[in-house]
Parts: C-alpha cells; sequence; structure tokens
C-alpha cells in the first residue's frame, strides 16, 4: 500500500495522465504504464471515490527454484500438453480530483478549445477582414468587430472565435494588462518566485553575480540551504549599510570609509583583469603526508622503524600542517602560554596626603629618539614602594581570559590559555580565515583590593572588600599575523602609557644594559609570550600569470625568473620583484622609490633638530590608517598606490606606508631602502633601512619607532629582501635575524641583485609625481569631531555600568585637557606649576589612577575598543569619579592624532 497523495499544478490542460508502475530490486524496471481519464470540472475533493484500474506486464522473469515465473510458458499438471503463460498483473486503486481555490471554485486549466483558439480563429475567420492582428491583445476591438461583422453564432466554423469571446467576457475583469514574452515558461518554474527568493543559494548567486561577495569568490556555493549560515548574509548587510550614506557621521569619517570602499573596489577590478594560476601542493590533498627528498633523509625513516621510543634527550620536530577544507567548528584552538614579565610599574605612596601631588610614570618609549628632560613632580617625596599585584588578560573577539594574580614587578605565571575559536563564517579556508581582522589583545592588570565599609556594601557583595583593575600596558598583534607564523614566541616589550598616574618605576630592578636606542631599560616592561594555533593550518600557494599589457616585458621575465631562483634557494623568505599598480598594470617595485617632499608644517617645527624631524616624519606616516592585506595571495599577487595616493586617500598597506617613509628619508638625501621581512607581532611586515655613519637603523612605519640593528627588542625577525630606485636585493644569507644580517648590498656573497650594473640605468622612470601637494585640514571638522568622540565615549563608558551612577569630575578634566597636547609633541615638561597645584587639591580628597591613549584615527568604534581594553569602567567601588579628556593634533589631508586620558577618581575614606 502507498497511501500517497501527489499536488499537480496545471498550466493547460493535459491530454492524458500517465501512471508508471516500477518494480525495485537490485535494479529499478518499469512494469506497465497506466493511461487515466482526467476528472470532470464537477469531480471535487470532497466527492472522490476509489477507482480501480488493472495492468499487467510481460518482463521475462525466469523461474530458479520451482516458481512459474512470468511470460515464461509452463504445463499444468493434469491438463497433459496444454502450455500456460502467466504475466505479473496486478491492480492499482487511485482517486483523481479536482482541488478548490480559497473561493471554492476548482483550481482547473483553460480549456483545450480555448487554448486552440488563437490557431483555429486565424484559419476560419478572413484574416484580411480583422482590424489588425491587435485584437488578439485589445479585446475591446474584438468584440467591435464582431458586432460590425455579425457573425453568427450557431455557425460551427466560428464556434472557436465564440466560445473565446465569451470566455473574454465573462474573465474579462481578471485578465492582466500585460503579455509575456516567454508564455511557456511556467511550465519550467520549479518553484514559485517567492521561495525562490527564501532559497539561501539563489541569494548567494545573485550576491556573487553583482560582486557584493566576499566569503565564496573563488569557490563552489554549497548546493543546500541548510550548509549556509546565516552569518553570511549578516557581513553582506552590514557592508551594504556602510555604503548607503554618511549623512549622519563627521566629514573625516566619511572620507575613512570612502577611501576603504574605493580600495576595495579597485582591487576586485584588477583581481578580475589578471588571471591567477593557483596550484595545490601535495601536503594540502594528503593529511599524513612526509616529503622524501634525499637519500639520507630515506636512511632517517627507515632507522626510526628500530629507534628507541622514549628517547633521554628529545628533539623538538615541526608540526605537520593540516588542510583547511579538513578542520571544522572546534577543532581549532588558539594557545597562549603566559611565562612571566619584567619591571611592572608598582604604585606609589608618599609622605603626607595633606602635601600630596600627583604621581606620574613617565616612560621612556616615545617615539622620538632625543632625550628630554621630563620634569618629576614630586620624585622626592617617595617614602616607599608599595607591591603591585599583576594579572594578564587575554582578549580576542569580546571573549577574555586571564591568569591568576602574582605579587611583585617581576612576577611568573607560567599559565596556558585556550581561546575558542569559531569562524564567523563557519568557512576554515585560508582565504576566509585571512579575512579575520581582530586582534589579540594582551593586557596587564594590578588588582587592588581595598576594604569596605559596611554601610557602602551592595547587597549583590558578601565580601568586605572589593576589586579595582588598573590597566598598566599591552601587547597587541593581529590574527593575521599568528595565521601567517607557526608561532610567536619571545620577550616583547609592552606598551605603556607615556604617563600612569599613581605609578612609578622600581628603584630596585637592575636592568643589563642601556638599550642602544637610548632608551633606559628602567623604565620599560617586558612580557615574555608564546602563541600558537592549534592545529596549523596550511594554504594555496598562487603563481599569477605575467600581464601581456604591461611595458618592460623583458625586464618583468627576468623578475619572474629572478623570483623563482630566489625562492629555491631560501623558499621560506619574502621576496616582491613585481607588482600591479592602481591602473592593474604589472611593473618593478623600483619604480615606487623617489625622493618627495614631505609636509612643510613637519619641515618648521624642529629647523635646528634633524633628528627629531625624522622622528616626526615617522610619526605622520604612522598615523596614516592602515589597510590590513589578504594573505591567500602568499605574496604573489600585490597592487601598489602610489604615495600622493596613499596621502590623498589616508589609507595604504604595509607596504605602502614604508614606501612612503622611505620617499619622505631620501627627500632629505638619506640613503634609505624598503626591508620586507617578517615581524613577530605583525607577520610579513615592511620596514625602512637607513645607513648613518656607523650604524643601520630599522625604522617600521607602522609605528614610529626607530630600532638599531643590535636592538634585542626589536620585533623584526627576519631581514629577507632590500629594494631602492635602482635594484632589488635577496638575502643569501644562512642566518637572516638583523643582528646577524651584513647590509652591505653590494657583497654578491651575501646579497643577490635583480639587475646587472649595464641594466640599471636603463629601466623606466618612477611612477611618483614630482612633488606631493597637500592641502590643509579644517579645524572646524576636527573640533566637531573632537566632540563627537567625547560624547559618545561618555556614553559608552554609562553604558559599560548598567548598576552604578557614573560621576564625571570637571575639575579633573579641565587639567587633563591642558595636559594632552604637550604629549604630542613630547617637548618640555608634561605638567606646568597651575596644573601641579590643581592635582595638589585633588589628591587631597581623591586617589587618582589614570593614563592617556594616543592612536591614529581610523573611525570612532577603534578608539571606543581601545578604551574598553582599558577597564577603566569596571570599577564597583561607590562614589568613584571619571574624567576624561579628548584631544586631536590636525595634520595636513586629514591624518590626526587622537588623544584620550582616561582617569578614575576614588574618594578617600
Amino acid at each position: 500500500m502507498f497511501q500517497q497523495i501527489f499536488n499537480i499544478q496545471l498550466i493547460y490542460w493535459p491530454e492524458t495522465i500517465c501512471l508508471e508502475v516500477y518494480e525495485i530490486n537490485k535494479r529499478t524496471s518499469l512494469l506497465a504504464k497506466l493511461y487515466i481519464p482526467l476528472p470532470n470540472n464537477t469531480e471535487l475533493k470532497s466527492k472522490t471515490a476509489l477507482e480501480y484500474v488493472e495492468f499487467s506486464s510481460d518482463e521475462l522473469v525466469i523461474p530458479e527454484y520451482g516458481e512459474v515465473g512470468s511470460n515464461v510458458p509452463f504445463v499444468l499438471e493434469g491438463s497433459g500438453t496444454e502450455e500456460l503463460c502467466l504475466f505479473t498483473s496486478g491492480k492499482l486503486s487511485y482517486s483523481l480530483s479536482w482541488a478548490l481555490d480559497e473561493n471554492g471554485i476548482p483550481l482547473t486549466p483553460m480549456s483545450q478549445s480555448l487554448r486552440s483558439a488563437y490557431c483555429s480563429v486565424l484559419k476560419n475567420v478572413d484574416a484580411r477582414g480583422v482590424p489588425g492582428i491587435p485584437w488578439l491583445i485589445n479585446t475591446q476591438k474584438l468584440f467591435e468587430w464582431a458586432n460590425e461583422v455579425k457573425i453568427d453564432p450557431n455557425n460551427p466554423e466560428y464556434s472557436d472565435l465564440m466560445e473565446f469571446i465569451m470566455y473574454m467576457k465573462h474573465k474579462g475583469k481578471d485578465i492582466p494588462k500585460y503579455f509575456r514574452l516567454e508564455q511557456l515558461q511556467d511550465e519550467f518554474n520549479f518553484v514559485s518566485e517567492e521561495e525562490m527568493k527564501k532559497s539561501k543559494r539563489f541569494q548567494l548567486l545573485q550576491l556573487r553575480n553583482s560582486g557584493q561577495l566576499d566569503v565564496f569568490p573563488l569557490q563552489q556555493i554549497p548546493l543546500y540551504d541548510r550548509e549556509i549560515p546565516d552569518s553570511v548574509f549578516q557581513e553582506c548587510e552590514s557592508q551594504i549599510e556602510k555604503d548607503v550614506s554618511f549623512s549622519d557621521v563627521n566629514s573625516i569619517t566619511a572620507q575613512r570609509i570612502n577611501s576603504a570602499n574605493f580600495l576595495k573596489k579597485m582591487r576586485k577590478l584588477i583581481m578580475k583583469r589578471i588571471v591567477k594560476v593557483s596550484k595545490f601542493n601535495l601536503s594540502d590533498i594528503v593529511a599524513d603526508y612526509e616529503e622524501i627528498v634525499s637519500a639520507s633523509q630515506l636512511t632517517d625513516v627507515v632507522c626510526k622503524l628500530v629507534e628507541r621510543r622514549r628517547k633521554l634527550k628529545p628533539q623538538r620536530k615541526e608540526r605537520k600542517k593540516v588542510a583547511a577544507q579538513t578542520i571544522c567548528d572546534g577543532d581549532i584552538k588558539i594557545l597562549i602560554r603566559i611565562l612571566r614579565a619584567y619591571n611592572i610599574p608598582c604604585r606609589k605612596t608618599t609622605v603626607n596626603r595633606a602635601l600630596d601631588v600627583p604621581t606620574y610614570l613617565t616612560s621612556s618609549t616615545s617615539r622620538l629618539r632625543r632625550k628630554e628632560t621630563i620634569k618629576s613632580v614630586a620624585s622626592d617625596e617617595i617614602l616607599n614602594e608599595d607591591t603591585v599585584h599583576p594579572f594578564v588578560e587575554v582578549s580576542f573577539q569580546n571573549t577574555a581570559y586571564q591568569t591568576s594574580t602574582a605579587n611583585g614587578s617581576h612576577p611568573c605565571w607560567n599559565e596556558e590559555i585556550k581561546v575558542d575559536f569559531i569562524s564567523p563564517a563557519h568557512d576554515y579556508s585560508f582565504s576566509s580565515l585571512s579575512k579575520i581582522k581582530d586582534n589579540i589583545y594582551i593586557n596587564i592588570f594590578d588588582e587592588m583590593i581595598i576594604e569596605k565599609h559596611e554601610d557602602h556594601c551592595f547587597r549583590n557583595y558578601s565580601g568586605h572588600s572589593y576589586i579595582r583593575n588598573n590597566w598598566l600596558g599591552s601587547i597587541v598583534f593581529p590574527f593575521s599575523a599568528l595565521l601567517q607564523q607557526s608561532e610567536i614566541n619571545g620577550t616583547f616589550q609592552v606598551n605603556i602609557p607615556p604617563i600612569l598616574l599613581g605609578y612609578t618605576w622600581s628603584k630596585t630592578y637592575m636592568s643589563p644594559k642601556e638599550d642602544y636606542n637610548g632608551q633606559n631599560l628602567k623604565e620599560c616592561t617586558f612580557l615574555n609570550i608564546f602563541a600558537t594555533i592549534e592545529p596549523q593550518i596550511s594554504y594555496v600557494t598562487c603563481n599569477p600569470e605575467l600581464d601581456k599589457f604591461s611595458d618592460q616585458i623583458d625586464v618583468l621575465y627576468r623578475a619572474q625568473i629572478f623570483k623563482k631562483s630566489c625562492k629555491a634557494i631560501f623558499p621560506n623568505r619574502r621576496i616582491i620583484t613585481t607588482v600591479f599598480n592602481d591602473d592593474g598594470k604589472q611593473i618593478l617595485v623600483t619604480r615606487y622609490i623617489k625622493a618627495l617632499n614631505p609636509p612643510q608644517q613637519l619641515l618648521d617645527m624642529f629647523l635646528h633638530d634633524s633628528n627629531a624631524t625624522l622622528d616626526l616624519i615617522a610619526h605622520f606616516v604612522s598615523l596614516i590608517p592602515v589597510m590590513p592585506d589578504t594573505l591567500d595571495e602568499n605574496d604573489g599577487f600585490d597592487i601598489w598606490m602610489t604615495s600622493e595616493r596613499c596621502i590623498n586617500l589616508a589609507i595604504g598597506n604595509k607596504e605602502e606606508h614604508a614606501i612612503l617613509l622611505c620617499n619622505f628619508f631620501l627627500y632629505f638625501g638619506k640613503k634609505a631602502l624598503v626591508l620586507l621581512g617578517t615581524s613577530m607581532l605583525e607577520g610579513h611586515m615592511a620596514y625602512v633601512l637607513t645607513h648613518e655613519t656607523d650604524e643601520y637603523l630599522l625604522w617600521n612605519p607602522l609605528t614610529g619607532q626607530c630600532h638599531k640593528q643590535f636592538d634585542p627588542f626589536c620585533p623584526l625577525q627576519s631581514v629577507d629582501c632590500l629594494f631602492d630606485d635602482g635594484n632589488v636585493w635577496f638575502n643569501i644569507q644562512q642566518n637572516n635575524t638583523p643582528m646577524a644580517v651584513y647590509f652591505d648590498y653590494s657583497k654578491e656573497s651575501f646579497w643577490k641583485q635583480l639587475l646587472p650594473k649595464n641594466v640599471q640605468g636603463t629601466q623606466a622612470q618612477s611612477i611618483q609625481p614630482e612633488e606631493i601637494i597637500y592641502s590643509d585640514t579644517n579645524k572646524s571638522v576636527v573640533d566637531d569631531l573632537k566632540n563627537r568622540i567625547e560624547r559618545t565615549l561618555k556614553c559608552k563608558i554609562m553604558e559599560w555600568r548598567p548598576k552604578q551612577p557614573t560621576r564625571w569630575n570637571r575639575q579633573c578634566t579641565s587639567v587633563l585637557r591642558q595636559i594632552l597636547p604637550r604629549l604630542e609633541l613630547g617637548t618640555g615638561s608634561f605638567v606646568s606649576s597651575e596644573e601641579e597645584s590643581e592635582f595638589d587639591r585633588l589628591l587631597q580628597f581623591y586617589w587618582i589612577a589614570g593614563f592617556p591613549i594616543q592612536m591614529p584615527y581610523t573611525d570612532i568604534q577603534s578608539i571606543v575598543d581601545a578604551v574598553y581594553q582599558t577597564g577603566i569602567h569596571s570599577s564597583e567601588f561607590p562614589h568613584t569619579e571619571f574624567a576624561l579628556a579628548v584631544y586631536i593634533h590636525p595634520y595636513p589631508n586629514n591624518i590626526l592624532s587622537v588623544w584620550v586620558y582616561l582617569a578614575s577618581l576614588t574618594r578617600q575614606q
């Protein structure tokens, strides 16, 4: 028994309905076809009765175990020689009826006679007497023509026409006033338009066709809707909302958003123009894979079979990479081990609270390499140093993990934190993971435990003390840097604010030696960490074809061969010889290097101090927002803008920042080159190398910091490639760490050059302009942006404290506003005598803890995220007041330096 109901929508009246009976065994075979007559219009669903139809099949079934079979003659016992032949037969019971619509009318199709009326009328009626073919569309003209001709309704030749006229008069009001180009399209529609619009797969296909889809750009879209997450559409909707309008935002913010959208669209157009050939490695396809390339390696593999399992001296083995297509949710984890810290600032106490003055922690990690005598406010009144109780908090994608609380300025944790990770689109391919722009924050806090008074205790708290966490500093690195490398391991300098209220440096810390940059290691904090992704993910290497529309084809071929030969020697080192410009043409990287003028405002600031001017220019370049690169291209598909466009759009990638800084240094006559390598905290990185009289300096264009070659705390861990306006050099030295590299690129035994000397002078001219014209930044727009940031931060801090009131101290805020402008240039004393007296009055009633934050302006949300990471809003003690000051230092072309000073004031009990 089947007992199944099938709903069939009929657009036109069919001739018959055919039922096919199949037998399913090891294979499917057709037994019979049953043709069922169509029901009358009165055969409705509520009045149906079962009908029966018999069928038989002449399929041959040979008997095996004494059966009679089918369509096989046999002799019946007792009948003599008479042969019989039986067939597979059966009886099918069914009911066939019409369904009803909402008004109770049978859902029958147009009659067959009406369907043939279009053809039969033209045959039976003289077409020359008809007023044009449009009467088939305009029914009113058809009615008028029929009245004029006076057609006999009883004439059988015109029966089809009269039936059609009667039908049109009856259904005339329901006929739409349009015609279809494809009248039979309805028969090929498998689903309705509403169901088609609800299909996730169809929506993704439409988005990909329109170029708005970034999740599945070069891969197949899943077949089933259940395999497509809803987060894909949320990302597209959020991107569309950003592109709609910017009427409610500041003009500088709108420029940042427009620049980012312009670059995305420009790079998409260039990507469509360039044909890329992706080649999978064997390790990307085979999960358990170990390549054997030499006889000695084969001997080692054989010896592993008889070696001892438990070694007294185990050796570290490189982890095997896992193909991204084999990973699902829950398989990836970020492992971060916090080992220990050095020289964490400790709390500061004074002799007499009535004579107390603000206690500052001045950090020497400023971008300026020159030493300035910074006035200490109350350094002589220190009696002793309170202990500090630090702990480390790891934050990623709005999820925080923390270590236990230690004691002292040199704590040791040795704790491992496992950070759960789920891809936003549940897509773990390398191209999808590379689009994650989230940062991993490692913050250091000081846990303060202060006794509570009973009348101030909240009902929610059962203890007699409350905890407040004071932010001391942080280390930030993008998720992409961890994705590029197998691990991040080392001792890194913590970003400490230039001023920390309530803290001082330890007087008992004995630093090993002075830093080579002139910084005092006694005023620096370091953290030893280890971070990795488990398991390690492999990715596809792309080999782009040579652009046939580029000029200098012979030089480009030489560059392509040069890159392949360098990769054969050191496959893990970076080298870029050719890139695509913003017009989509492939050119040499040397054409981007040219001396360019920096803003005149920067040149006039320190007329008699060239080192200070260079530091200021590096700081100016670091204020340009950075657009992260996608990692799946593997250095094979790079698009670089000119320095002029980078300045005008106020955005650029890492290499464009380095090129801009190098061109500015060339303007001063410096011997500068662009250095390509790998940074421990930033992944693939581009630095600027300058040669002074007796030393080499490494400039980080993203932070503005300068490191000497032998700086042990320089984050750059590999020196792979150099290029200037004349040539490209690849490092062929065995050790590529900055301390061990010999930077004299004229030595062919250390550096392999792209162009010989006889070719260097014949290359094309630079694509950079002769001069960059800068525009002044509108100060009224900057003031409006400052007010927007201040209002937004105040609203956010109150939103983050839903259970306690948020009070603002105006007196402290006014003092902080006067301090911030001095922090931008870092010259002279940060605090004047009048501000000291103001703080003196405040410290008679409050214990103040605070710090300034400096960052380039990208958008307001990035500033909100930075303030949230400090956790200054988490104080639960009653009568806590806050102070907030915002200062924006404008530079030409809407490049801004944002300072936010935060302070919390706890009233003394």
